[in-house]
């Protein structure tokens, strides 16, 4: 460790100052895919469920399995991924984390609806499938909404940090 009396101990090295200056975003990414992982087979195999055996409308079928998957997310990520930030009034947490799982619905259904309406209007042999429903809605959506998620939910949702995070830039480096 290296540092003056009183300012913040770093370690030398380039790899030592990203981990130091990154290593919280990435065990907070790495706990917010795995909590998506599980959310993400959920919605999987329950969008295919319903529109393979109970025969459900797809933008109906990927609607019903994101708001179940959603659920599950906003129960992990509140509780492992987040849990180290204050909690604030859970109804707003709750709102806000729905309210930007719908526009990443709204992304994911988006993608749906322009390969199986659009571009499948053009193209019904290739688009109008369930290999390219899958992905477009899990592949493209699901990869295009989780980016936006992460960073809303980061940015919004879980917003109070329970310890604080030192900001302040090391001033010995311009000088």
């Amino acid at each position: 460790m290296t540092g003056e009396p009183g300012s913040r101990q770093t370690r030398p090295g380039l790899i030592h100052s990203l981990r130091d200056r990154f290593g919280h975003l990435v065990r907070e990414m790495s706990k917010f895919a795995t909590v998506g992982g599980v959310a993400f087979i959920v919605d999987f195999a329950l969008f295919n469920y319903l529109i393979g055996p109970a025969g459900v409308e797809q933008i109906t079928a990927k609607t019903i399995a994101t708001v179940i998957a959603a659920t599950l997310a906003f129960l992990g990520n509140r509780f492992w991924t987040w849990r180290h930030r204050k909690r604030s009034h859970p109804a707003r947490e709750y709102a806000l984390f729905f309210f930007f799982n719908t526009v990443g619905l709204g992304i994911a259904v988006a993608c749906l609806a322009l390969s199986r309406y659009g571009l499948g209007s053009i193209w019904p042999q290739v688009f109008q499938t369930r290999l390219a429903d899958n992905i477009a809605s899990f592949v493209v959506g699901t990869g295009l909404g989780t980016l936006f998620r992460f960073w809303s939910y980061r940015r919004f949702v879980f917003v109070d940090p329970g310890t604080p995070v030192d900001t302040e830039v090391n001033r010995d480096r311009g000088a």
